[in-house]
């Protein structure tokens, strides 16, 4: 039984932080692979950030600079620290974690999600 469980979300001011968590728990908290999307309302799906088991990060182009993903592999847990927030980043944010090979993905999980609403 695995469990991915965000928290951090929030209502904030433009120009304003956030830090979500996203908890792992469960017979297996050890992923290859952990990121962040987020969805809102009339809009696709969209990546935000993914870091690798050994630490490489990637983010989407909009939060280059202003977003920072981590995870404390002891903690079992991710976060995504989010700075400088626009009302364009408003969105349910959903973390993913995945146990993958060379051929493709084993395992993959998600979160329930949670809320970032960013006033302007």
């Amino acid at each position: 039984q695995v469990q991915l469980v965000e928290s951090g979300g929030g209502l904030v001011q433009a120009g304003g932080s956030l830090r979500l968590s996203c908890a792992a728990s469960g017979s297996t908290s050890r992923f290859d692979i952990m990121g962040w999307y987020r969805q809102a309302p009339g809009k696709q799906r969209e990546l935000v950030a993914t870091i690798t088991s050994g630490g490489s990060t990637n983010y989407v182009d909009s939060v280059k600079g202003r977003f920072s993903i981590s995870r404390d592999n002891a903690k079992n847990t991710m976060y995504l620290q989010m700075n400088s927030l626009k009302p364009e980043d408003t969105a349910d944010y959903v973390c993913n974690a995945a146990i993958t090979s060379h051929w493709g993905t084993l395992a993959d999980y998600w979160g329930q999600g949670t809320q970032v609403t960013v006033s302007s």
